[in-house]
């Protein structure tokens, strides 16, 4: 298995979950990764991560073209309550790359079906043929539309947003937390779902904030050469890299404190494993309400794994639970 193009590093092999290791040698080691070949819109098509759980079934699936994305809703079965249906906004990663409307559909659906939410997937504009700040004007007029089309469109309850994004999309939903703020009026936002969300675009290996981007730097999945592949699609001009649109925890402390609860889910052999915990160690400095939780033995991919994996689903779980508690205690 040594010699395939996405064999596991020897270095990493001994830290991952078994259960993982069965399914990436049989499904992923033999892909090229997109990082070590020339750019082509046509590496967009590559299969998913392997193992998710199927699409459930909602009362209605509303697909909705903005100005230059398009949002995808779904919406529960049955009648929604007077003030309608809390709503979460939830953003697929793939490095402001890849990925597309599609890609959590189960997650999304899932939200909505238990939780009974409108959930929303946003199909932002993607890098690099629209670098940054193309995906977080995208996530901002997703979420003006939710918050003043949302009740005659949705049956939604705007005053019950929520909003939330694995990944690149972690990146997104922190910063539309950051961003909803500084409309005119604010747009309140009760919650956060981060999960292995890209926190500060200046990490590196050799950065001692972050441990885990030198001791996961040949992990499965998000090694640190396709990290920084993603990064320079996106983010094509360095000095941009301390923006909080960009690297959310160099947001003002004021901005930061005013940010609703979050709950945090990062993964133990994942690159980005050390910046989600030091933003939620920051939140808390600050006043906010966060729950950090660590998915011992994960790589990066496991939220898309949830019908193979153990850990797949416990991330899984907890993240439609925390939103339900949420929206229970708005």
């Amino acid at each position: 298995m040594s010699d395939l193009p996405s064999a596991i590093h020897p270095d990493i092999l001994p830290r991952l979950d078994p259960e993982y290791v069965v399914i990436h040698n049989g499904h992923i080691a033999h892909r090229v990764p997109p990082h070590t070949i020339p750019w082509h819109p046509d590496i967009r098509k590559a299969p998913y991560v392997p193992g998710g759980s199927p699409v459930r079934t909602v009362g209605a699936v509303k697909d909705i073209s903005l100005q230059n994305c398009k949002i995808r809703a779904f919406i529960p079965e049955g009648t929604p309550p007077p003030e309608g249906w809390p709503v979460l906004l939830f953003i697929h990663g793939g490095g402001w790359t890849l990925g597309d409307i599609d890609t959590s559909n189960s997650f999304i659906s899932r939200q909505c079906k238990e939780n009974n939410c409108v959930s929303v997937a946003l199909d932002y504009r993607l890098a690099p043929e629209n670098p940054y700040p193309a995906a977080v004007e995208d996530t901002v007029d997703a979420l003006k539309f939710i918050y003043y089309n949302g009740k005659a469109e949705l049956n939604a309850n705007v005053n019950k947003i929520a909003v939330g994004g694995s990944s690149s999309g972690g990146n997104l939903a922190a910063i539309a937390c950051l961003k909803a703020q500084e409309l005119t009026p604010p747009i309140p936002i009760i919650f956060q779902l981060l999960i292995v969300p890209i926190i500060d675009n200046t990490a590196s290996v050799t950065d001692e904030r972050y441990p885990s981007w030198k001791e996961c730097q040949n992990t499965v999945w998000l090694s640190e050469g396709r990290m920084m592949w993603f990064r320079n699609m996106y983010l094509p001009d360095p000095a941009t890299w301390t923006e909080p649109d960009n690297s959310p925890i160099f947001a003002s402390d004021a901005l930061l404190a005013k940010v609703p609860p979050a709950y945090i889910g990062v993964c133990e052999v994942d690159i980005l494993q050390d910046e989600g915990i030091a933003y939620g160690e920051k939140l808390k400095s600050l006043g906010v309400k966060v729950e950090v939780k660590v998915y011992p033995r994960a790589p990066h991919s496991i939220l898309g794994m949830d019908a193979a994996l153990k850990v797949g689903r416990q991330l899984a779980d907890d993240s439609v639970k925390a939103v339900g508690d949420a929206f229970k205690a708005a």
